[in-house]
């Protein structure tokens, strides 16, 4: 396997603020705790330590326990799980909504990042544990964004009815699909093992989260992964205090406009990720997930018929603990509260509405974890690296934007020079002795002799682009070759780890694939990776 790396801001794909947490910007510091670097996370670890209950590490660990009934975990996952109980056992987290079939290829990068960097770690800090965990968005409600993934440039669609918690979904309708894909997948050794996979996976499962965790433990248990589900009882009543804050005094509210507001007035001007609401939870019970909404004293639940005083709904919250669903601003809290965590590993815009809520945790007294932007890359396959070869391409020109790369690549192999700046330049010194002689006479002479550069200077850049457009025309064998490679290694003019599925890079690399990624995809990594098979 070849490999480079291309510095994510060079992409092109990536945000400001995200490109300028990476090269560490003074005025981004006030908004995390640690930049994730090796040397940081003894401190962090430290930190975390104190903070961390051991009574909470018991209640993880059983509640884990009980999650696991009936799953076929490694022995790697089942000693990680206990380990947790010890107080010098930590976590590493990624989270990720359900996705039909783990949906987009950056599942697989942001669990692996996950797995690696408990690996780097262990093995600079004898003496400690260290366990990844991939935390399942089970009570997440928006059923449109995971119930698709693509494959072979198609959409493979689950369609359904639902509402509520995903992770409660039933997986009834999923035998259609499941033909689907089959028929999709052809018939070789590892389509095969993928249809088996989906089968065992969502059609012998009752609901999304079982199907989920299925999914994931298959694919990863090897690694020792530790697949967490939030909508759980034992857990949610560590939660208790801070959905208590939240319900009379708008902590959570209060804390994150006050860091958006800082991060706003920076003269970037990065803009808002996710706005809190006045109570940043939902009501979750089966088939209903909606805001609490304060009013007058007496609390709400959005579009429906329950309510409840403030005394109903203090009681409602120490009965039924698991009925309070954290939302966007909320959810990254709860998942601190529970884990000895030491990172969140996660994309760009999630890190980028991470940076809103520093000062919520400190305003309620718990460790803001390091952030990490998790690992990115580009699979190209043999024969596809074969054509880039052929091409003489630059892989770093294959992510500018189509037009751009057309260009460059025309002018780079036109047997004539297309670039007219030399004529522009000597039209400008032209100029200047013009500009001499209209200093001595009228000023308005001086405006005539400026709309006049204007004018020769546009003329000469329509005929550059003229120039530009026959030579397309001329090379457009060439043109077809290089955006028909650029539309396969970026489909939909998009990243490929946002459109394609995992299952697309089975079929043709079977088992081999993710020790292949495990093994070449580096923690901490401030580069976006070419990975050539």
């Amino acid at each position: 396997m070849k490999i480079d790396g291309i510095p994510f801001k060079q992409t092109g794909y990536f945000s400001k603020i995200m490109c300028d947490y990476l090269e560490e910007s003074e005025a981004l510091k006030p908004f995390y705790n640690r930049f994730p670097a090796f040397e940081n996370f003894e401190a962090q670890i430290i930190e975390k330590q104190k903070n961390f209950p051991k009574s909470s590490r018991v209640i993880l660990s059983e509640a884990l326990d009980q999650q696991y009934t009936g799953i076929d975990a490694s022995e790697a996952t089942k000693s990680n799980i206990h380990s947790l109980k010890e107080e010098n056992t930590f976590t590493v987290v990624t989270g990720h909504q359900l996705n039909l079939f783990t949906g987009p290829l950056y599942f697989l990068y942001k669990i692996i990042a996950t797995i690696n960097l408990t690996t780097a770690l262990k093995a600079k800090h004898t003496g400690l544990n260290f366990v990844p965990v991939y935390w399942m968005a089970t009570e997440d409600h928006d059923f449109e964004e995971i119930n698709y993934f693509n494959l072979n440039g198609k959409k493979i669609q689950w369609n359904k009815e639902a509402s509520g918690g995903v992770g409660r979904l039933d997986t009834h309708g999923l035998e259609l699909l499941s033909e689907t894909l089959a028929a999709e997948l052809g018939g070789s050794k590892n389509a095969e093992y993928l249809k088996t996979l989906f089968t065992n996976a969502y059609l012998n499962h009752a609901n999304l989260t079982e199907a989920t965790r299925f999914l994931a433990n298959e694919l990863f248990k090897d690694y020792g992964l530790v697949i967490i589900d939030g909508d759980d009882v034992a857990l949610k009543r560590l939660l208790i205090p801070y959905v208590k804050s939240d319900l009379l005094e708008e902590k959570s509210f209060k804390a994150v406009t006050k860091s958006i507001e800082a991060l706003t007035a920076l003269p970037d001007n990065y803009g808002v990720q996710v706005n809190p609401r006045e109570i940043n939870y939902f009501y979750l019970v089966d088939g209903v997930r909606e805001r609490i909404i304060e009013q007058h004293g007496a609390y709400f639940v959005n579009d429906t018929k329950i309510s409840f005083t403030k005394d109903e709904v203090l009681r409602e919250l120490e009965n039924h603990p698991e009925r309070f669903s954290p939302n966007v601003v909320c959810r990254p809290l709860y998942q601190e509260v529970i884990l000895p965590n030491l990172c969140y590993i996660g994309g760009g815009g999630e890190l980028a509405y991470w940076l809103e809520l520093k000062a919520y945790f400190d305003a309620v007294g718990v460790t803001f974890p390091m952030l990490l932007l998790r690992n990115s890359a580009l699979l190209i396959t043999g024969k596809q690296g074969g054509k880039i070869a052929k091409l003489d391409l630059k892989i770093s020109d294959l992510f500018l934007k189509q037009n751009s790369f057309i260009n460059k690549r025309i002018r780079a192999i036109s047997n004539i020079d297309i670039d007219f700046s030399p004529q522009k330049e000597l039209l400008k010194v032209q100029f200047e002795a013009l500009y001499d002689l209209a200093t001595q006479t009228d000023e308005t002479f001086l405006g005539a002799v400026k709309a006049q550069e204007v004018k020769q200077i546009k003329g000469l850049e329509h005929l550059e682009k003229r120039l530009l457009k026959a030579q397309k025309r001329k090379l457009k064998d060439h043109v077809i070759r290089i955006t028909e490679i650029q539309n396969d290694l970026f489909p939909n003019k998009s990243l490929q780890e946002r459109q394609q599925n995992f299952s697309q890079f089975y079929l043709e690399y079977g088992d081999k694939l993710i020790p292949a990624l495990v093994e070449n995809l580096k923690p901490l990594s401030k580069d976006f990776e070419i990975l050539m098979f």
